[in-house]
């Protein structure tokens, strides 16, 4: 069993920036994806952006360019960075392993 722990949320101003990263622990080793999601109040999920063992990392449309996401397979650690943050960037983001496990979730504000 995998566990994510998240961190790294807050509030920033519109155009300004913030890194959230995602820790894994428990059976990591079974963990070939890791990515990010974001839920905005009033929406659906969405996938912010993905990383593969092997392979290129997908992003979502809306992010494309300001965000990027690295993995640390040594310290079983995701981050994401998110520059040039917009108002409608603002929900809380998800981690995720292999399409399964959840962390608990970060809320990222961005003020205009």
């Amino acid at each position: 069993q995998v566990q994510l722990e998240e961190s790294g949320g807050g509030l920033v101003q519109a155009g300004g920036s913030l890194r959230l990263s995602c820790t894994a622990s428990g059976n990591r080793f079974s963990i070939n994806v890791m990515g990010w999601y974001r839920q905005a109040p009033g929406k659906q999920r969405e996938l912010v952006a993905v990383s593969r063992l092997v392979g290129s990392a997908n992003y979502g449309e809306s992010v494309k360019g300001r965000f990027t996401i690295s993995r640390d397979n040594a310290m079983n650690t995701i981050h994401l960075q998110m520059d040039s943050l917009k108002p409608e960037d603002t929900a809380v983001y998800y981690c995720n392993a292999n399409g399964v496990t959840w962390g608990q979730g970060t809320l990222v504000t961005v003020s205009s």
